[in-house]
């Protein structure tokens, strides 16, 4: 029997089933998804997106599944994060001196990604260099969030969350440094997934730092990213069939839970109401120093890390491009004013081996709560209020007053990013406001799969996923 549902608004185990079944082709499902992109590039949810390479690409997909045994992803239609190299589409990184150029080659996730089949729909536009979290790029444009064209969707993967909250595609790649996938996730509605620093391949991602980053799924269901991070890890664990009666989860210090907005309070007293009544326990978890620590690490690591390991990535893709070029090109405001006055007083080292050391001490304070509270993930808002409207000055309007925007949304996410540990948002409802709010789930180190089986467990209590109004 044929899905009800329209093409858009298929995950990725539909579509597989329905194009193994026949019920539509490749190309049909490529042609559905170009004519939304259409109907729905206001929202600018891509920087580079050519619906003819897209219908090529879903002819020879159509061709593998004629022959049989076509691999897991093909046909399925994924966007990629500008930073994330493809040799035959440009990857600009959001910013001016790369803007519509072409790396050598390919990513590394990328070519595994089409290794098994996947077809790449296009480019998803980033805040600049993915230095921000609004994604109002002055290079490529504001990208615009489907719930409410005037906020922000969230970043600096911005434009993959709307991309697959709007139906243009059933997933898309981010990469996360300290909330860029599970942020624009929680905005958008959808899910995200950061996995543990060093599990997925990050050779031919336009870096900001190789201890911070790391390229990350988001798509529509919990299933979803894990048939993503089957192929982005290649790791085959099957999922376990997580029993939330029992399940410990913990509730991390106050911080994370105080000062929220009115719907993420509500739709959080929700989302906990549910677990409790699945029989999870919950578990109250102190996780001393933290701000101290996260301080220490967040700013020093990117900032040194960026400046040392841009130039490599440059040469390595084949831009003649140096990095004082780079940062030269740069149009938006708020990055150019981070990066460019690097290049007279950059981080010392000093300071940089201080804040790897800090990042030890993160680390060990993470492994001691997980441990001593016995749980096996820590469970918060992801963000603490909804989707904004971005004020001058790069500030938004939070419980009456103005404020930095960047140190507000990533105040929840921004610790386990600095700890490398696996991180997860889940759409948890839609608040009294009209906008969706994420559950975030972080796990110790390496718990990925295990993680990604506690949220598919936990997704299944929460409301289902809502369809944004102007998709």
């Amino acid at each position: 029997m044929e899905n009800p549902q329209p093409l858009h608004r298929l995950g990725i185990a539909e579509l597989q089933q329905g194009l193994a079944q026949k019920h539509f082709s490749a190309v049909e499902l490529a042609q559905a998804l170009a004519a939304r992109t259409r109907q729905l590039a206001h929202l600018n949810g891509y920087v580079d997106f050519d619906p003819a390479p897209f219908l090529a690409q879903a002819a020879r997909a159509d061709a593998v599944l004629a022959r049989g045994d076509a691999p897991a992803l093909t046909g399925i239609p994924l966007a990629l994060k500008d930073n994330i190299g493809t040799a035959d589409l440009p990857t600009g990184a959001g910013t001016g001196a790369l803007h519509g150029r072409r790396p050598r080659t390919d990513a590394e996730v990328a070519r595994r990604l089409r290794a098994a089949g996947a077809v790449v729909a296009g480019k998803a536009g980033m805040h600049e260099l993915a230095f921000g979290i609004s994604s109002d790029n002055a290079v490529t444009g504001r990208i615009r969030n489907p719930w409410a064209p005037d906020c922000i969707p969230g970043g600096s993967s911005g434009g993959s969350a709307v991309v697959v909250s709007a139906g243009l595609v059933p997933a898309a790649l981010g990469t996360d440094t300290g909330a860029s996938v599970r942020l624009p996730a929680a905005l958008c509605g959808i899910a995200g997934l950061r996995p543990t620093v060093g599990r997925i391949p990050g050779a031919g991602i336009a870096p900001i730092s190789a201890t911070r980053d790391t390229a990350g799924p988001m798509a529509r269901s919990v299933h979803d990213l894990a048939l993503l991070d089957t192929v982005m890890a290649q790791d085959t664990t099957p999922l376990a069939d997580v029993p939330l009666r029992g399940l410990r989860l913990g509730l991390p210090a106050q911080r994370f839970w105080d000062a929220c907005d009115a719907s993420v309070t509500a739709v959080m007293a929700q989302a906990r109401e549910a677990l409790e009544r699945a029989g999870v326990v919950l578990v109250e978890v102190a996780l001393p120093e933290l701000d101290a620590l996260n301080a220490a690490v967040g700013f020093p690591v990117a900032l040194y890390e960026f400046m040392a390991q841009m130039p490599d990535y440059l040469r390595e893709a084949g831009h003649d491009v140096d990095l004082p070029a780079l940062l030269a090109g740069i149009g938006s405001p708020d990055v150019a004013g981070l990066l460019q006055p690097l290049l007279k007083e950059g981080v010392p080292e000093a300071a940089y081996r201080e804040a790897l050391a800090a990042r030890e001490r993160l680390q060990a304070m993470y492994r001691d709560a997980f441990a001593q509270a016995q749980v096996e993930a820590l469970a918060f808002p992801t963000a603490p209020l909804t989707a904004r409207p971005l004020l001058a000055g790069g500030e938004v309007e939070f419980l009456g007053t103005p404020q930095p925007a960047f140190l507000t949304y990533i105040r929840n996410t921004d610790p386990g990013s600095n700890a490398g540990i696996p991180g997860l948002s889940l759409p948890a409802g839609v608040g009294p406001d009209g906008l969706p709010v994420g559950l975030a789930l972080d796990g110790p180190t390496g718990s990925d799969r295990r993680l990604l089986a506690m949220g598919a467990a936990i997704e299944r209590v929460l409301p289902p996923p809502a369809v944004p109004p102007l998709a």
